[in-house]
């Protein structure tokens, strides 16, 4: 979840926005301002000013690439209440129209607010910041099993928030034989610092001067002949 503010306790995410969600507790942003889209620049996501409250993700088959979205939604105003409060929400989707569907899933769940009674403020797709550079990031989540309904946290050593989440649903498939619609995902971090490394998995890549031995590999020879009298060893 994220703005280019100071790290809070949810750390911030490679596009440099802050972050925070939270999946049990009732935590709102709340924005009074009768019209919402003049504090929103469309093409930009590090313009805003209050908290965030869920991340989720969702996709429609395990050959779709995800793509992360920010969402932000209201409840429409009224004579009653011409000011509602302002929602927003992380969501990893393979495209936009299926992001704006569980956004409005997930925002019936949380507030009882529906997309008959609502309407999207903003949809912007959120990119990494810094691609090309090797991270590690935290995932918390929740998933439902045979026996009920569980959280973890998993590490993962990728280029990019979408590719940590893509790896974590491919684990979680083979780990747990969960389907994409039993995995939530309540936060995405970027751990900075080695020392904040838990999984052993992910603590072995950070050694320094790391090497990747070759035992097994064949040797091509100029000139080889096509047909040999003996097996050549490829162990070396």
């Amino acid at each position: 979840m994220g703005g280019s503010t100071a790290p809070n306790s949810y750390g911030h995410g490679s596009e440099g926005t802050q972050q925070r969600s939270h999946a049990t507790n009732s935590n709102t942003t709340v924005l009074e301002h009768p019209n919402p889209t003049e504090l929103f620049d469309h093409d930009c996501c590090n313009c805003w000013t209050g908290d965030l409250i869920f991340v989720w993700s969702s996709t429609d088959g395990a050959s779709a690439r995800f793509q992360e979205y920010q969402i932000i939604g209201r409840h429409l105003p009224s004579e009653a209440n011409p000011a509602p409060k302002i929602y927003r929400m992380r969501i990893f989707a393979p495209n936009e129209v299926v992001a704006k569907s569980r956004f409005w899933y997930f925002l019936g769940k949380l507030r009882k607010i529906k997309k008959a009674n609502g309407e999207i403020v903003s949809v912007n797709q959120i990119h990494e910041k810094k691609p090309q550079k090797v991270k590690n990031f935290g995932v918390w989540l929740k998933y439902d099993s045979r026996s009920g309904t569980h959280n973890m946290y998993k590490e993962y050593r990728e280029m990019s928030r979408v590719a940590a989440v893509e790896a974590l649903y491919q684990d979680m498939a083979a780990r747990h034989r969960s389907r994409f619609r039993q995995v939530q995902i309540l936060k995405v971090v970027e751990v900075e610092k080695a020392d904040d490394i838990r999984r052993p998995y992910i603590k072995q890549l950070l050694t320094k001067n790391l090497k990747f031995p070759l035992p097994h590999r064949i040797n091509k020879k100029a000139g080889k002949k096509v047909f040999s009298a003996t097996r050549p060893s490829t162990f070396f």
